[in-house]
């Protein structure tokens, strides 16, 4: 089955007791049972499991080509869980740009717990190799990465951790399934903050897992159902009401985001431009390699380098929201050192180059032209 017939049909069936189309909303916290542990289906308790996000946890099984899916109250919570199958003495190799929730989940929450975390450029394949020790057991790869675009060749990097029974997770949620399966390419699991591209149209807060091997779906799934991070039926159904057009969605977020981008390259108030299927940024290739489009995802700087001009520059978009978030349908801007990534000390955001003048958009699937003359005035 190919993708696009995936996000509509992959892992779903039609309500076997009406023939609903969708699978129903079943908005229910408990299930009946016909005698003590003997229920009359499947279902005993939502936490456990609900028929709703049963099915979109088999339609997130489909799309990354996992055994099977997990569906979280939100991204983090999904990467907790995750995290929650380590100990003190274990050490987890991360790449040094990541999302601003993620580095603030590893650096606060779990700075006391006894598991070391290391922070590397994974294209740098030397440093990271001597990171590798008998206590690693989790490389955490985001690529592209937010809100800088890096990339990690996945592929080159399971080559290195699967003979070392090393864990690679990869978060996935800027690429979305469209476009890249970490799974096919070596990964053990895939993250998604749900509540991006996936459910699309910044209505809900979701997260996911999605796990190659039976066993570790098995044990994520018993943490899962152990700490009651789950989705509740309504968002997920919306989750999946989103996926059904995540193909017509994407085509759209990569047509416009290389509109986008060719304009913004030749601004003459414009220093850099990040995103990947640039010719002239540094992970093209890796992106050529391992993608099947770039994306909608675009960041970039000013040539005056000052934090003014980004904060008037988003002050005067009119089309584009100042917002935190990205991959709905409309367009998103956003000030990384200010917003999403503020949790990161200042010092360690210049340092892997989240300056104060970057400025990140979310390109929705808005008619192009309209979005390009937004740009234009607020940086006129």
């Amino acid at each position: 089955m190919k993708f696009n017939t995936k996000a509509i049909h992959g892992g779903q069936h039609h309500d076997p007791s009406t023939g609903a189309v969708m699978p129903p909303v079943f908005q229910t916290s408990t299930f009946a049972q016909t005698s003590p542990g003997k229920p009359i289906g499947d279902y005993v308790y939502s936490r456990s499991a609900n028929p709703t996000r049963t099915a979109l946890e088999n339609a997130l099984a489909s799309l990354e080509n996992g055994v099977k899916g997990l569906a979280f109250s939100s991204g983090l919570a999904a990467t907790d869980c995750l995290l929650r199958s380590f100990k003190a003495g274990d050490e987890i190799i991360a790449m040094d740009d990541l999302y601003g929730g993620t580095y603030r989940m590893f650096t606060k929450i779990y700075k006391d717990s006894g598991i070391k975390f290391h922070y590397v450029d994974m294209n740098d394949m030397e440093k990271f190799q001597s990171l590798i020790n008998e206590n690693t057991k989790l490389v955490w790869l985001e690529t592209p990465t937010n809100p800088l675009m890096k990339l990690a060749d996945i592929e080159a990097i399971a080559l290195i951790t699967i003979p070392k029974k090393i864990l690679l997770a990869v978060d996935n949620t800027f690429a979305t399934p469209y476009l890249q399966n970490p799974l096919d390419l070596g990964a053990d699991v895939v993250m998604h903050s749900a509540t991006k591209y996936l459910a699309g149209h910044s209505d809900v807060i979701a997260g996911a897992l999605i796990i190659k091997d039976k066993v570790l779906a098995e044990q994520l799934y018993f943490q899962q159902f152990a700490t009651g991070a789950t989705l509740g039926p309504m968002d997920s159904f919306l989750v999946l009401r989103g996926i059904k057009t995540l193909h017509l969605r994407m085509q759209r977020h990569c047509e416009n985001g290389l509109k986008v981008v060719e304009f913004l390259r030749n601004h003459p108030k414009i220093k850099t431009v990040y995103f990947p299927g640039l010719s002239g940024h540094p992970f093209h290739t890796i992106a050529k390699k391992q993608m099947r489009g770039f994306g909608g995802m675009v960041s970039f700087n000013f040539v005056s380098g000052e934090k003014q001009d980004s904060i008037e520059f988003l002050e005067k978009l009119k089309i584009f929201t100042l917002a935190e978030s990205l991959g709905g349908v409309e367009s998103l801007a956003n000030h990384p050192a200010l917003m999403t990534h503020a949790s990161i000390p200042e010092d360690i955001r210049r340092e892997i180059g989240i300056t104060d003048d970057l400025v990140r958009l979310s390109v929705g699937i808005e008619d192009a032209d309209d979005l390009i003359e937004d740009l234009k005035q607020a940086l006129a």
